[in-house]
């Protein structure tokens, strides 16, 4: 599975973006999908999640109410809206996918900057 995101940039604080992330390879394979993002100097954390068979989504606490995970199934393309962006968004924003047929296998994108200004 290869993951590719575009659509990071710099905004002001109170901006939107969306982020997409471009799926092929054995995508049949995905059974979750999520978006992560990396602050500086700082871990890698969830900030949206999908699961693939059901659609049931999750957010981490501080982006409920303004982020929107979705995913365009024809496309196999995996999107983020964010609304209402902070400073504290800040960070590179990583798409992830897993499989769980056995051993779970995690697939990784690139990376998109995203810069909330003040």
């Amino acid at each position: 599975v290869h993951l590719v995101e575009s659509g990071g940039g710099l905004v002001q604080a109170g901006g939107s973006l969306r982020l997409s992330c471009a799926a092929s390879g054995n995508t049949f394979s995905i059974h979750a999908m999520g978006w992560y993002r990396q602050a500086p100097g700082k871990e890698r954390v969830m900030v949206a999640g999908l699961a693939i068979g059901d659609g049931d989504t999750n957010y981490e606490d501080s982006v409920k109410g303004r982020f929107t995970i979705s995913r365009d199934k024809a496309k196999n393309i995996l999107y983020l809206q964010m609304n209402s962006l902070e400073p504290e968004d800040t960070g590179v924003y990583y798409c992830n996918a897993v499989d769980l047929s056995s051993t779970p296998v995690f697939y990784w994108g690139q990376g998109t900057q995203v810069t909330v200004s003040s």
